[in-house]
């Protein structure tokens, strides 16, 4: 044996013992932050450093004996999606970073494409290795927001998913087709809105003059934000991959934008050869241990997400269960649950639409009759309780797919238990009300004088009173025709992206408008979170739930987007129509950053005037 032979023999090998170690770790859960999983990764990197060093000493050696090029992209392409893995489970943007720098060197080089003087068709399965390669990186440029590389990947990957069906007709590549709808109907829902990135921008997001009062402002206790869980299911939704639209935006809000020096040390360019100048040292050195030169020392680390695609209520729950278990203490869990909640006869936003009116009156005697009969036949206190408890559970979030029954029902008494930890839940449904009547001693809101009678869950916290958002029942446009529905939550992305989302709801799209008036529209918005940050900091009225969370930039923001959402479509809605528009805040939230409050109304009507759609609004009737 020949030591050419002898060097592709030990080649083979590292490469097998990488690929097993790797098949470990594939699908690891990323909500376990520790433990086995992190000896796991540990165990996958330092294979594929071992391999990835071998072949770049040996590469000579290697090709003479026979080794393919797009047998070095496909360990490149292992390595990138390992980064990814990381990112997810820590949501450290160094990680990402890294799977980029690997997956553009791959295509910079060619790995998968062979000799250009090479006419032979490929081999199926490179092929779908190299399919899988660009929708890899096409999933990790949307995160990164590199916008002309996700242009350019489309175009590649949608010319390869042509060029396959041409040269392999014996082939279904509905699949493949199905990925490629799925990203031009991504990227396509955001354009002429993305004028910004959603991330905590350290120069926009942080306001100068309110931060001496966010600085003095002490809590009896304050939280801190390091976990949180991101979920969306529903029917048709805008997704790629099992990344949907709402996720992504959540995920884009809760991080943040690395300096641009930073990232300029960490890319790659061709050199006159056409390989890849590494400056990230990625090519050579594959370790976890990289925060020397990879972790932006201007930003915090950002909070770790928990994203889960589609999940059963049994997993969502196992996982708000396994984040609760490891959660510090002193620290806040963030759970964002976007879900349907038509399914059942008795959800609030079928019976607002069905009588009387839809009003709020209506709708709690509907929810609460059994209560009321059982209290008006006499029945024993205990009965009561029981009766009223059922219907409180007769609301729910659905996560489970078309016609499926009640096991796939998420009811508000599923989280009681959570509630020993602090939590900040965020509820995006048209059935989100029902998490008010669900949970409402959670918030200690007294329903003695709603009912009439005994508080069926009097004494149903366990610890901590949660924090909630809740979103209107329905979305709110100007002009609703021109609004494609399927594009997203509005009342997420009133959280992730605020002048966007008030853009979208006028009409208006930003890219379309002069620059300058876009910018003055930034202004309008950052003076008046400003002056909200500085009236929240020094108001004596706040309720604790709140004083302890405000201290955080993320939940800060979103704090204050909440107002800011809240008061735009309490001035545009029909005040008749106020209920199943209006989003709610439990606790509340001081009545100085009320929507009908001076501050907060005239920062929208000073928006409303510059965008010249003032007539629109009902600031009259104020």
């Amino acid at each position: 044996m020949s030591d050419d032979d002898h060097e592709l023999q030990t080649f083979r090998a590292l490469v097998e013992s990488a690929d097993r170690k790797f098949a470990r770790v594939r699908d690891a859960p990323t909500y376990d932050h520790g433990g086995s999983q992190g000896h796991l990764f540990q165990k996958v990197f330092k294979a594929y450093t071992r391999l990835w060093k071998f072949q770049q000493e040996n590469r000579a050696k290697l090709v003479r004996s026979g080794l393919n090029r797009w047998e070095i992209g496909e360990i490149a392409s292992r390595i990138g999606q390992l980064y990814f893995s990381q990112y997810m489970r820590t949501s450290e943007c160094r990680f990402l970073i890294e799977a980029y720098v690997f997956y553009e060197a791959i295509l910079s080089r060619r790995y998968f494409q062979g000799s250009e003087a090479s006419s032979l068709p490929k081999d199926l399965g490179v092929r779908s290795k190299e399919l899988r390669f660009y929708a890899r990186f096409l999933l990790v440029s949307l995160i990164l927001n590199r916008v002309d590389m996700v242009k350019h990947l489309m175009n590649c990957f949608v010319a390869l998913v042509d060029d396959c069906r041409s040269n392999f007709r014996e082939t279904n590549f509905k699949e493949w087709k199905q990925v490629v709808q799925e990203i031009v109907r991504f990227t396509k829902v955001d354009n002429g809105f993305s004028v910004r990135s959603m991330r905590y921008c350290g120069t926009i997001d942080t306001h100068r003059a309110s931060l001496p009062y966010v600085a003095r402002f002490h809590a009896k206790r304050v939280l801190k934000f390091q976990d949180a869980l991101l979920t969306s299911y529903h029917r048709n939704e805008v997704k790629f991959a099992e990344l949907t639209l709402d996720t992504y935006r959540m995920i884009q809000c809760l991080e943040w934008e690395p300096s641009v020096s930073f990232l300029q040390r960490h890319t790659v360019k061709p050199n006159e050869n056409g390989d890849m100048i590494d400056h990230s040292g990625a090519s050579a050195v594959i370790d976890l241990n990289l925060a020397a030169d990879l972790t932006d020392p201007t930003m915090p680390p950002n909070p770790r997400k928990a994203t889960l695609y589609h999940p059963t209520v049994t997993h969502l729950m196992a996982v708000m269960a396994t984040i609760c278990e490891e959660l510090p203490p002193d620290s806040v869990v963030l759970v964002y649950l976007s879900a349907s909640g038509k399914t059942g006869l008795n959800n609030v936003s079928q019976m607002e639409n069905s009588g009387s009116g839809g009003s709020s009156k209506y709708s709690r005697r509907s929810i609460f009759s059994r209560t009321t009969q059982e209290q008006n036949s006499g029945a024993s206190e205990s009965q009561s309780r029981g009766k009223s408890e059922l219907s409180c559970y007769d609301n729910y979030l659905w996560f489970g797919p078309k016609g499926d029954g009640g096991a796939n029902n998420l009811y508000p008494g599923d989280l009681i238990p959570f509630t020993r930890k602090p939590l900040f839940l965020i509820i995006d449904s048209d059935n989100s009300h029902a998490f008010k009547a669900g949970l409402s001693n959670l918030y200690l809101i007294c329903l003695e004088t709603l009912l009439g009678g005994t508080i069926v869950l009097h004494g149903a916290e366990r610890g901590e009173t949660a924090a909630l958002f809740l979103s209107p029942l329905k979305p709110l446009f100007k002009n609703p025709s021109d609004v494609n529905l399927h594009n997203g939550s509005q009342f997420t992305f009133f959280l992730t992206a605020p002048l966007s989302s008030f853009c979208q709801m006028i009409g208006l799209f930003p890219n379309e408008a002069d620059t300058d008036v876009y910018n003055e529209a930034e202004n309008i918005l950052t003076n008046a979170f400003t002056e909200w940050e500085i009236i929240l900091c020094s108001t004596t009225s706040m309720d604790l739930v709140w004083a302890q969370m405000i201290s955080d930039p993320f939940l800060r923001r979103l704090i204050l987007r909440f107002i800011f959402c809240r008061s735009v479509i309490s001035f545009l809605c029909p005040p008749e129509e106020s209920e199943q528009y209006l989003p709610l805040c439990l606790p509340n939230l001081p009545n100085s950053v009320a929507p009908k409050s001076e501050a907060v109304r005239s920062a929208v009507m000073q928006l409303a005037g510059h965008f010249d759609v003032a007539d629109s609004f009902y600031f009259t009737d104020t």
